[in-house]
């Protein structure tokens, strides 16, 4: 694996680490409410969040 994949996948340990110790009783909640959340639903959002970032990194890299 190249230096820049590792440091992009330390990056987003960093960023989901600081979110979770900073807001953990956010993220139980909404933890508990992805249980009423469809797989499609789920899964569409997952494909969003996939295109998003291929974008910015697109941008980023253009």
């Amino acid at each position: 694996m190249s230096t820049e994949l590792l440091s992009a996948l330390g990056l987003v340990f960093v960023i989901e680490g600081l979110i979770w110790a900073l807001f953990p009783r956010f993220f139980v909640k909404m933890a508990l409410q992805m249980q009423e959340v469809s797989d499609g639903q789920i899964r569409s959002s997952g494909a969003v969040a996939i295109a998003f970032g291929v974008f910015v990194v697109w941008l980023v890299r253009g």
